[in-house]
């Protein structure tokens, strides 16, 4: 009789153990970075919306590089600080090294952040899409792929992810505005940052009128067969 509780009392352990188990990729399926309904809760609250140029912003951040006069990149002033000021979250999106190619593996995350941006309560912003990269190699190169990654993670997001273009812009920081400035070669400056910084075009478009209808000419209206 002892060896039989032996037995059952092994057999309800395992039983146990398997039940913790099974619970664990419920646990490591969390998505990284933030849920949809964290990110939205992020974006909302957007008292008034930014003087922001981007192509100024473009042109100063590359002045800055070519004059080569700036602090070492954990001293260096953030490039747009008021970006930081406006509802933003930030996520990451894996690139093939040195290139604007996005991993398969992250396609999972756009398309979270697709499931945001057209949620009824953020249809009526605009977003701004901004490219960031770590301390390393030559920061011209770093603002340049920085652009062209932001230009392709809107890319994604409208023709895969059928977002309107209408409601997307790009900038790309390089290295010049690090999200974590004590360490400049973290790969957690490489993460993208998605603010809301205005009111949507399209939905402060006045609704278009349903054409009038055309009244038929006397006898060529035919009956229906």
């Amino acid at each position: 009789m002892r060896s039989g509780s032996k037995n059952r009392g092994g057999i309800g352990l395992l039983l146990a153990a398997l039940i913790g188990f099974a619970g664990l990729p419920a646990l490591a399926q969390a998505p990284a970075g933030g849920t949809s309904e964290e990110w939205i809760k992020k974006l909302g609250g957007l008292a008034t919306e930014p003087e922001l140029d981007l192509a100024e912003l473009k042109k100063q951040a590359a002045e800055r590089i070519k004059a080569r006069v700036e602090p070492i990149p954990n001293k260096r002033p953030p490039m747009a600080p008021e970006l930081n000021k406006l509802p933003h979250f930030v996520a990451e999106i894996l690139f093939d090294e040195d290139a604007a190619v996005v991993r398969p593996d992250s396609y999972r995350t756009l398309g979270r952040i697709a499931d945001t941006l057209t949620h009824p309560s953020m249809l009526g912003y605009k977003f701004l899409i901004v490219g960031h990269t770590a301390s390393g190699g030559r920061r011209d190169f770093n603002l340049t792929l920085s652009q062209r990654r932001a230009d392709v993670i809107r890319d994604v997001l409208v023709n895969t992810f059928k977002v309107s273009s209408k409601r997307l812009v790009t900038l790309g920081l390089g290295e010049e505005q690090l999200l974590d400035r004590a360490k400049p070669g973290s790969p957690v400056n490489q993460q993208t940052q998605i603010a809301t910084i205005g009111s949507s075009i399209e939905a402060n478009s006045p609704p278009v009128a349903p054409a009038a209808a055309v009244p038929a000419k006397a006898g060529t209206h035919k009956p229906k067969r």
